[in-house]
C-alpha cells in the first residue's frame, strides 16, 4: 500500500478529469430526457379539428401558471402568414390558466398552425403547436421551430452552467465550513483558499452566465441574442432573474466574508496558537483565544446567513416553488442544499488537505466525519419529503423520467454512502493510531535502535545540509540561494515520505477519492432533475389528456395488403396501400392494383377516405392520380392528428362494378 501511495497524485488527477469528462456526459445525456411543468391541456379550437366557420380567437389552456408575452401565441395560415392580432388576452380566472388570442376576420378555408411559447413557473421553457382546419384540411407550408424551447446549443450551455453554479456553490459553502468547523488552521492553507476562492468565482461566472443566456433560453434560442439589452430587461422582471441578480448581491457579501476568514480570522487563529504554545512555558495569555472564539462565531453566523441566502435563490425559482406545499418545501429545499454542501465540498476540502497538506491533524478528519453523518442525516429526512412531494405515487417510480432519474440518484447515493463507510473506518484505524502512537513511541525508545538511528540520519542530514548551506553563502550568494531551495524541497519530500508512509491515511485518501468521483456523477443527474417534470405533474397531464405525457414512439410506413372483388368480370385482384411516414402532417401514399396473376391491373377509379372517429374527424377524402398500369400516387396527404384512423378504399372496376376495402390504421 505505501508503495501505492507515491504515484496516487498523477492517478488523482487523471481519474478526476475521466470522471469530469463521463459526467459532462452524462448530463447531456440526460438533459435529453428533461421537461418543464406546465403543458397544455386544451385548446379552442381543438388540435385537428376541422370547423365550418373561422373562429375570431384561439384559446389555449395550461396545466399551471405561465409566463407570456405578446409574441407567445403565433397562427400562420397556410401559406406561413401569420393571421394573429392585437395582443394577447389573459382569460384566467381560479385555478384554470387560460389565454386567447384573436384572429383576422374572413379566414379563407386551409389547415392553419398555432405555434406558442411560455416559461414554466419553474423557470423552464415550454414550447409546442398544434393544427386546425376550416372548411376541409389542405395543404400547408407553416413551419414551426425545430426543437423545443430551450433545447440546442443554447439549452445544452444553460444546462452545463446551472451544472458548473451547483459546483461552485458546494465548493464555496463547503470549503469555509470545513475551515470552521473542522480544520481552522486550513485558513492559512494555501490550497484550501485556492478551493474556496476557486468556487466563488466558478459560482459567480456561472450567474453572469446564466443570467445572460435566459433571453435566448426562453425566447428566441439564438446563442446571439444573449447580449440583447431589452431581453436582458425583460429576464429581469422575471422571478428567475430576480433570484439570479439577488444571487451576484449575495456573492458579493460571500467576497467579504473570504476576506475576513482568510486575513484576520487566519491571523487570529495563528496568534492563537502562539498563545497556547507560550501558556504551555508559563507565559502569555488567553487574549488571542478569545478574540479568534468571537471571530469565529461572526463568520459562522454571518455565513450561514449567506449561504442560506444563495441556496434560497434556487429555491424561489425551480421546483420547490411551485406544486403543493411551497411554504414547507422552500425552507428544507434550502436546508438541503446547505447539506448537500456541506458534505460534498467538505470532501473536496478533505480531499485536497489530504494530497496537498503532509500535516492535517487526525481531529479535524474525525470532525469532518461527524458533520457528513448529520449532513447525510438531513438528506435523508429532506430527500424523504421531496420525493413524496414530487413523485406523486409508486407508480410515478418507473413511469415518468423524473421517477427514473431519481431512481439512478437514489442508486449512486448508496454507492456513496458505501465509500463513505470505508472512510470511516480509516478515521477510526487513524484515531486508534494516535491512542497507540505514545506507547509505541516508549517501545522504540527502550529498545534504542528505530527512534535512535532515525534520529542520528535525520540530525545528520540536517548538519550536513546547514553546513553546505554556510559555505555557499560564504563564497556565491547565487549558490547558496539554490542550495536553499534544495534544502526546502528536501524538506517538502521528508515530510511527503512520512505521509505516504502512514497506511491509514493513505487508505483514508483513496476512499474519499472514491466519494469525490461518485459525487460528480451525483451532482450531475441532480442538475438534469432540476430540468425535468415531476412524477405528480406527469400523471395530471396524463388523467387530463387520458394519453401518456411522454415523446411519442417514432412513426413507422402503414402498409397494407388485401384481396377484393367487385363482382363483376375482372372483379377480382389485390390491392396494395403504402402511407408514409404515417404520422401527423404530409404524408405519401401509394396505391396498386394486381391482378390475380400478380400482374399490375389497370381500373377506372381508385378513391380513398379516412375517419378518426374518436375525435369526429372526417371522413376525409383523398383522390390518389394515375401514374402508371395498376399503380396510383397522392403526395400530399394531411393527417391533422395521431390516432387509429378508418382508412376506406374503394376500387371500381367497371361503371357499376366496385368495393370497398375498410381497414384500421395507427397513425403516430
Amino acid at each position: 500500500m505505501t508503495a501505492i501511495a507515491p504515484r496516487f497524485g498523477p492517478q488523482l488527477i487523471r481519474l478526476l478529469l475521466v470522471t469530469a469528462v463521463l459526467t459532462v456526459g452524462l448530463l447531456g445525456a440526460l438533459a435529453g430526457t428533461a421537461s418543464a411543468h406546465a403543458a397544455l391541456t386544451g385548446s379552442d379550437p381543438k388540435d385537428g379539428a376541422v370547423v365550418d366557420v373561422a373562429p375570431r380567437e384561439v384559446t389555449l389552456t395550461f396545466s399551471e401558471q405561465i409566463a407570456m408575452g405578446d409574441d407567445s401565441i403565433r397562427v400562420l395560415d397556410p401559406s406561413s402568414k401569420r393571421v394573429d392580432v392585437a395582443k394577447m388576452q389573459d382569460l384566467s380566472q381560479g385555478g384554470t390558466v387560460r389565454y386567447a388570442v384573436g384572429l383576422k376576420p374572413g379566414l379563407p378555408d386551409g389547415t392553419y398552425t398555432v405555434a406558442w411559447q411560455a416559461v414554466s413557473a419553474d423557470s423552464h421553457p415550454v414550447s409546442g403547436a398544434f393544427t386546425f382546419s376550416v372548411g376541409a384540411p389542405s395543404a400547408t407550408t407553416a413551419t414551426v421551430p425545430d426543437q423545443e424551447a430551450g433545447g440546442g446549443l443554447v439549452g445544452t450551455l444553460y444546462d452545463a452552467a446551472r451544472y458548473i453554479s451547483y459546483a461552485g456553490f458546494i465548493l464555496l459553502v463547503g470549503g469555509a465550513a470545513f475551515v470552521l468547523a473542522c480544520w481552522q488552521r486550513g485558513a492559512s492553507v494555501r490550497p484550501l483558499q485556492r478551493l474556496v476562492v476557486g468556487g466563488w468565482v466558478t459560482l459567480t461566472a456561472a450567474t453572469l452566465v446564466l443570467l445572460l443566456l435566459r433571453t435566448p433560453y426562453t425566447g428566441s434560442g439564438k446563442l446571439g441574442d444573449m447580449f440583447d439589452l431589452g431581453g436582458l430587461s425583460d429576464v429581469l422582471d422575471t422571478k428567475t432573474g430576480a433570484a439570479l441578480v439577488s444571487r451576484l448581491l449575495l456573492l458579493g457579501a460571500a467576497a467579504l466574508f473570504i476576506a475576513v476568514l482568510f486575513g484576520a480570522y487566519a491571523k487570529r487563529v495563528t496568534e492563537a496558537e502562539a498563545e497556547v504554545v507560550a501558556e504551555q512555558d508559563g507565559e502569555g495569555n488567553a487574549e488571542a483565544g478569545k478574540a479568534k472564539a468571537d471571530l469565529a462565531f461572526g463568520l459562522s453566523l454571518g455565513g450561514t446567513v449567506v449561504a442560506a441566502g444563495i441556496a434560497g435563490t434556487w429555491a424561489l425559482s425551480e421546483h420547490a416553488s411551485t406544486g403543493i406545499q411551497t411554504g414547507l418545501a422552500m425552507p428544507l429545499d434550502v436546508l438541503h442544499l446547505l447539506a448537500v454542501a456541506a458534505w460534498l465540498g467538505g470532501l473536496v476540502s478533505l480531499l485536497v488537505a489530504l494530497y496537498r497538506v503532509p500535516d492535517l491533524e487526525r481531529a479535524a478528519v474525525r470532525r469532518f466525519s461527524r458533520i457528513a453523518f448529520t449532513s447525510v442525516v438531513v438528506l435523508a429526512v429532506t430527500g424523504v419529503y421531496q420525493s413524496w412531494r414530487q413523485v406523486g405515487s409508486w407508480d410515478a417510480w418507473t413511469d415518468t423520467s423524473y421517477g427514473q432519474l431519481l431512481l439512478v440518484k437514489i442508486g449512486l447515493i448508496a454507492v456513496l454512502l458505501g465509500a463513505a463507510w470505508f472512510s470511516r473506518r480509516w478515521t477510526g484505524l487513524l484515531g486508534e493510531d494516535a491512542k497507540t502512537a505514545e506507547a509505541a513511541a516508549e517501545a522504540d525508545a527502550e529498545a534504542g535502535v528505530k527512534v535512535g538511528v532515525k534520529a542520528g540520519v535525520d540530525v545528520a542530514e540536517e548538519t550536513a545540509e546547514e553546513d553546505v548551506v554556510e559555505a555557499g553563502t560564504a563564497t556565491d550568494p547565487e549558490r547558496a540561494a539554490q542550495l536553499a531551495r534544495q534544502r526546502t524541497a528536501l524538506a517538502t519530500a521528508r515530510k511527503k515520505r512520512d505521509r505516504d508512509a502512514d497506511t491509514e491515511r493513505s487508505g483514508l485518501r483513496r476512499s474519499v477519492l472514491i466519494e469525490a468521483c461518485v459525487a460528480l456523477v451525483v451532482l450531475a443527474v441532480t442538475t438534469a432533475l432540476t430540468g425535468t417534470e415531476p412524477g405528480r405533474t406527469q400523471e395530471k397531464e396524463v388523467s387530463r389528456t387520458g394519453t401518456e405525457a411522454a415523446a411519442p414512439a417514432p412513426a413507422r410506413p402503414v402498409n397494407l395488403t388485401e384481396p377484393f372483388d367487385t363482382g363483376g368480370t375482372k372483379g377480382k385482384g389485390t390491392l396494395r396501400l403504402t402511407i408514409d411516414p404515417a404520422s401527423p402532417g404530409t404524408n405519401l401514399m401509394h396505391v396498386w392494383i394486381d391482378g390475380p396473376d400478380g400482374k399490375p391491373m389497370d381500373v377506372p377509379e381508385v378513391k380513398v377516405a379516412y375517419t378518426l372517429k374518436s375525435q369526429q374527424i372526417g371522413p376525409l377524402p383523398v383522390v390518389p392520380e394515375r401514374l402508371a398500369a395498376g399503380h396510383w400516387s397522392a403526395g400530399n396527404v394531411q393527417i391533422p392528428m395521431p390516432g387509429d384512423w378508418h382508412l376506406q378504399v374503394t376500387v371500381r372496376t367497371s361503371d357499376i362494378d366496385q368495393t370497398t376495402i375498410e381497414k384500421n390504421v395507427k397513425i403516430g
